[in-house]
């Protein structure tokens, strides 16, 4: 029978994804100082103020309010109609040294044993249903809300726009698990003050419809056919959203977990990403099992799976790694067996896993908004400086987790 699926996203002027932005900013620049520092950062952000709290352990020394009023800025909050902006918002530092009862349980003499910063579990997931191993219903609501940042950021087409915005995406799926349709669509976006609320919503939906849209649909070939008029469109479904963004709503630093993931597809294990270096297993490990999951897809293992892995604070071996390939599988093997193969392809202690993504890198303020998983590696050059006047060049490669790299080796492995 016929079923409907829903995945939502947020803008990168939501609220809890500005704390987010700033967390990892600072994870940024501390490593690009100090790529040994240990920083576990939480941002909340109301109106007018910036508070930062948290444990780190660095020989760096970091001017924090600039680095937040920078990433409020370069979000789009520099007007004080919006009661947030970042030149004139207070920013508040509670952030002391990292416990070395934690940091005993991580480093060891041996880097290859060091230890995981907590107990958890981290999973990790793929499918076949967009070119980029990502579910459908979470891209396109990723796709939304991007293309509606860029028309913000143009300032041509619509120029009422604020930076505050949410989507959401619910699409029809088959007896076999295939999407069929788009259902319906939310656009909530922030927005100027109108003279009228009717005319304002109105000229919004028009907008949304007519030139949002059709930019996103422009993304989707195969699913072109998708974007019709039997949608269901709710744009602005409360009315008025002039009040947004951390003055509208109090923001907090991982908050938004399921649409920093895969909205909703799969499992997630509970831990934040934002803010967190990579010895914190929560990110790095989260990281891993996507890249895992996503090799077994694109190497035809299966057509749609979910890998986790667990591991007891200040032990280098995970406890076990579990794969569910939702019956897909296409090698004639039990999922646990499955599980086996990838125990010994893929090294998941967290030293291995922080080397072979080079996690030590300055390249977190890129996964801050808009999802962690589902975009192209990359090499860019970044620079930092510090609060004395020393810069730093880094070269260095974005979303090392997404690429395919193990291909072969699954497909060997496998027999494929």
């Amino acid at each position: 029978m016929p079923y409907l699926f829903t995945s939502e996203s947020v803008s990168e002027g939501h609220p809890d994804k500005v704390a987010d932005q700033i967390s990892d900013a600072l994870i940024d620049q501390f490593l690009a100082f100090d790529p040994d520092s240990k920083v576990a950062c939480e941002t909340l952000v109301t109106t007018g103020q910036v508070i930062l709290a948290g444990e780190v352990k660095s020989k760096a020394y970091l001017d924090v309010q600039k680095i937040a009023r920078d990433v409020i800025n370069r979000i789009g909050y520099t007007k004080g109609d919006y009661m947030f902006d970042g030149n004139s918002c207070g920013v508040l530092s509670a952030i002391h040294e990292q416990s070395p009862d934690i940091n005993q349980g991580v480093e060891r003499q041996e880097k290859q044993e060091q230890g995981a910063g907590d107990q958890g579990m981290m999973f990790g997931y793929a499918t076949v249903e967009t070119d980029n191993y990502m579910p459908l219903a979470l891209d396109i609501a990723h796709a939304l809300l991007i293309e509606l940042a860029a028309i913000r950021r143009e300032g041509t087409e619509i120029k009422y726009l604020r930076p505050d915005a949410k989507s959401q995406v619910t699409l029809e799926y088959d007896d076999n698990n295939q999407p069929q349709r788009i259902d319906a669509i939310v656009i909530s976006t922030q927005h100027d003050d109108f003279d009228e609320d009717e005319a304002m919503l109105a000229k919004i939906r028009e907008d949304i419809i007519g030139i949002l849209i059709p930019r996103v649909k422009a993304r989707y070939e195969k699913y072109a056919h998708f974007f019709n008029n039997e949608i269901k469109y709710h744009i602005n479904p409360t009315g008025k959203f002039v009040i947004g963004g951390p003055h509208g709503d109090t923001g907090l630093t991982g908050r938004k977990i399921i649409v920093d993931t895969y909205g909703g597809k799969g499992a997630h294990g509970g831990g934040a990403f934002s803010g967190k270096d990579p010895s914190k297993v929560d990110r790095s490990a989260a990281y891993a099992t996507r890249h895992i999951a996503k090799n077994l897809v694109a190497a035809g293992v299966c057509s749609e799976v979910l890998v986790q892995v667990s591991y007891a604070i200040g032990v280098a071996q995970p406890m076990g790694i579990y794969v569910n390939t939702y019956g897909t599988g296409k090698v004639g093997l039990h999922d646990g067996e499955i599980a086996q193969k990838v125990e010994q392809i893929f090294d998941m202690r967290p030293y291995a896993i922080e080397t072979r993504f080079k996690l030590r890198n300055p390249i977190y303020s890129e996964t801050a908004a808009y999802g962690h998983f589902g975009k192209p590696s990359q090499t860019v050059t970044k620079t930092f400086v510090s609060p004395e006047g020393r810069e730093v060049k880094a070269e260095v490669e974005l979303f090392t987790w997404e690429k395919l790299d193990y291909v072969d080796q699954v497909k060997q492995a496998f027999g494929l």
